[in-house]
């Protein structure tokens, strides 16, 4: 088999050579919902935007390869300052430079463009492999850079990508690294023509610099549940276990392999245990709670390109919440919600809203309610009018999710996890209501903020459909909490 290489499949040889033979020889094993489409969505939006980082450029339309660098050596001949997704291809090696700054006729600049924050080992494997192969074209590649996302800029007025993008220079490791590029190429030219699938271990490699799509399949003859299946463990004690051949539940539990948190999931799994009630710790904690007790969860998205005044990049955008809460003892639920419109700064009317909705010193709850308390703080710092009413939600907020955080109450079905997508169908296993399966559109927080950021471009139909199921979505999780709230004041009544 000849070797085909792009940067894209270079760099995923460079995490694991096997990834890349079961990319070619066993496609369809991957599990691709292993790679949000969302990720990917981002990084093409950030790299659309940088193309004007150097002012007027002529982009190089994708489609079939020789044509691509056919004119790609037209523009570069003509004298183009500027070219984006200019393309180079040799002897199987291909690449898309992000922008390629002309000089002259062979002089030229690299610039990869990322929309993380900053320069990662991966991406430097990345320009170094354009380096090699432009240098290997003739070129004279002068400079090689890396544009990523500037965590500092805060946008005020039109964006400004000069400042939006940090420049950093990797000329010398992509120099450095030809030699590193040259020998690997050369093991992946005969590591590819192999008919039998390789017998690489799995590894920490399998999770960094990227989750890998090919992980179930490389896993498929563990025993289940495994080592991977605990929850809440740091990737080296999981990899240290397997090392020592510790992957079994049966075999974590005669080791005492992990701690006592892990241990009580292994234990229930293997055993049925009874559920853990520990009802003293669980009345202590409902006697902090007094009435007027409110329900609160937002939702949030993280655009990388800041879209309103006063916003950075990735910072946590608020633009939903939901509160249900309960006036006096034997009261009944009401509900209260917020969803801004898309195209829109959301923080103001939420921060305007929660002010009018929750009154100062009651008792609120979220769950896991540092998420909360964050924002609440951010949005205080962002309008100093509404800074005390705002700090007293924050100051007055507790946190739901403490009981099973500690494992005063856990069972079998929780699977070692406290998150409320885990102990609601734990606590509630047979009400239709509370399954967020049975929700359209919007199952969990990621879908939510997705859901949010593609709002804009919606027609008038879908936008209506797409805010019908954020608000079901962020009422169940308020519902929710209400319901787990319900759920221990029971188990210490009995």
């Amino acid at each position: 088999m000849a070797l085909h290489l792009s940067k894209s499949r270079y760099c995923a040889a460079v995490q694991c050579p096997k990834q890349l033979w079961l990319k070619v020889n066993r496609p369809e094993a991957a599990d691709e919902t292993l790679i949000p489409q969302a990720v990917l969505d981002r990084g093409n939006a950030v790299g659309d935007l940088a193309m004007g980082l150097f002012g007027d450029y002529v982009e190089v339309p994708f489609g079939d390869l020789t044509q691509m660098c056919r004119r790609t050596e037209e523009l570069i001949r003509a004298g183009t300052p500027v070219i984006a997704e200019a393309s180079f291809a040799l002897d199987g090696l291909f690449c898309s430079v992000d922008l390629l700054r002309v000089s002259g006729d062979r002089a030229v600049e690299i610039v990869e463009v990322k929309s993380s924050t900053r320069v990662t080992p991966i991406y430097l494997e990345d320009v170094a492999f354009q380096n090699h192969l432009l240098t290997q074209l003739g070129y004279d590649v002068r400079r090689v850079m890396i544009a990523h996302i500037d965590t500092g800029y805060v946008r005020r007025g039109a964006l400004e990508p000069d400042r939006l993008f940090a420049l950093e220079d990797v000329t010398d490791i992509a120099r450095e690294k030809r030699a590193e590029v040259e020998a690997r190429i050369a093991f992946l030219d005969k590591y590819m023509r192999s008919e039998q699938e390789p017998p690489d271990p799995i590894g920490a490699h399998c999770f960094s610099p990227y989750g890998c799509a090919f992980f179930p399949y490389c896993t498929r003859d563990l025993p289940k549940p495994n080592i991977f299946d605990v929850a809440g463990l740091q990737m080296r004690t999981r990899l240290g276990n397997l090392r020592k051949g510790i992957v079994s539940f049966k075999d974590i539990e005669a080791k005492k392999a992990v701690n006592a948190n892990a241990l009580l999931q292994v234990s229930h799994a293997l055993h049925d245990l009874p559920p853990v009630i520990d009802k003293k710790a669980i009345r202590g904690f409902l006697d902090g709670l007094t009435y007027p007790l409110y329900f609160l969860d937002f939702e949030s998205f993280q655009p990388a390109v800041p879209l309103y005044d006063d916003s950075c990049p990735y910072e946590q955008i608020v633009f939903q919440y939901s509160l249900h809460f309960i006036e006096e003892a034997r009261a009944p639920l009401k509900h209260r919600e917020y969803l801004a419109w898309p195209g829109e700064d959301p923080r103001r009317g939420v921060a305007e809203q929660l002010c009018r909705d929750i009154p100062q010193n009651v008792c609120v709850l979220a769950y896991n309610m540092s998420f909360e308390k964050g924002r609440i703080r951010a949005l205080a710092q962002l309008y100093p009018d509404l800074e005390a009413h705002l700090m007293n939600i924050h100051d007055h907020i507790q946190d739901l999710m403490v009981p099973f955080q500690k494992k005063q109450y856990y069972t079998r079905a929780m699977e070692g996890s406290y998150s409320i997508k885990h102990v609601l169908p734990a606590l509630f296993p047979d009400d239709p209501a509370l399954d967020y399966r049975s929700l359209e559109g919007v199952h969990n927080g990621t879908e939510a903020s997705d859901t949010f950021a593609a709002m804009a471009d919606m027609e008038p139909r879908a936008l209506q459909a797409a805010r019908e199921n954020l608000l079901k979505y962020c009422g169940l999780d308020t519902l929710a909490m209400v319901k787990v709230w319900e759920k221990l004041k029971q188990v210490c009544a009995d």
